[in-house]
């Protein structure tokens, strides 16, 4: 007796060893052939993709149905298996109050702060729970009026970020939620480990090698694309830098600072008199 079945899977090959792995086609005198009804399709990113299905065909002995019976009617105390569950609602009701036990006693804690550090700690502790990240919030507040926020502990290569763009989102929040609605409005820095401080460091002296580069060979040099902050740190190192003078160029985010070469301005080549005595 001829038999089919259909089986997908992400390919042509798993498709078929799912479908011969189900009918167990490696019992002795039983043979198949099988055919590709669907090929499978990648589509674009995951978007629109369509799996292998093939059809199997194979013959085979008829199956015993002797055992299928039996196997049938010991399962009849199965009505005391489906009894057995009725306890469940029991274990529901004693898990229920554990479950509805969310404890708040952080939220005190920052009510003895300033009002502002607890509005930054509150926005910075719930931002850093969905991110899946414990870090120390240390915050402190500077001579200008701003407040500085460092975070600090394990992970802080995910706040930080290729070039920092990480933590510049996340100050950009915070400042945008815990001065909405309020009259003043207060700068706040969020910092990780010291890494702006550290790559200020940085920038200032590649910003002195371009410089030295582009009085050497008398020619700008184009440094790669930066935010604000990062173009306004190369700016300020070389705003007395002698011999050169920097602008920006291009559109956000491929906004670059160029460092420009500028000729000295040589002496009067007017010939001066001289008196003879």
């Amino acid at each position: 007796m001829i038999k089919t079945m259909e089986k997908s899977g992400r390919t042509v090959d798993e498709a078929l060893r799912a479908a011969l792995d189900e009918l167990g086609l490696d019992v002795d005198g039983v043979s198949y052939t099988y055919e590709i009804v669907t090929r499978p399709k990648s589509g674009f990113l995951g978007i629109g993709s369509v799996p292998a299905v093939v059809r199997v065909s194979y013959e085979g002995k008829d199956e015993p149905v002797v055992e299928t019976p039996r196997a049938e009617k010991k399962p009849a105390p199965a009505p005391k298996a489906e009894k057995a569950p009725a306890p469940a609602p029991k274990a529901e009701k004693k898990s229920a109050p554990a479950a509805a036990a969310p404890k708040a006693e952080p939220e005190p804690a920052a009510a003895d702060e300033d009002p502002e550090y607890a509005a930054i700690r509150a926005f910075l502790t719930g931002l850093l729970a969905r991110m899946g990240v414990e870090a120390g919030i240390e915050i402190s507040r500077r001579d200008n009026g701003g407040i500085n926020v460092n975070l600090s502990g394990d992970g802080m290569g995910a706040i930080i970020g290729r070039r920092g763009e990480t933590l510049d989102a996340i100050q950009h929040l915070t400042n945008y939620v815990v001065n909405r609605g309020s009259d003043k409005h207060m700068h706040i820095s969020v910092d990780a480990e010291n890494y702006r401080s550290k790559r200020e460091e940085s920038l200032a002296r590649l910003a002195e090698k371009m410089a030295e580069k582009a009085i050497k060979y008398k020619r700008s040099m184009a440094l790669e694309p930066m935010n604000s902050y990062e173009r306004h740190v190369i700016h300020t190192a070389l705003q007395n830098y002698e011999g050169v003078t920097t602008s920006s160029t291009g559109v956000e985010p491929n906004r670059r600072v160029v460092v420009s070469y500028v000729k000295p301005e040589t002496p009067s080549n007017k010939p001066q008199s001289r008196e003879w005595a």
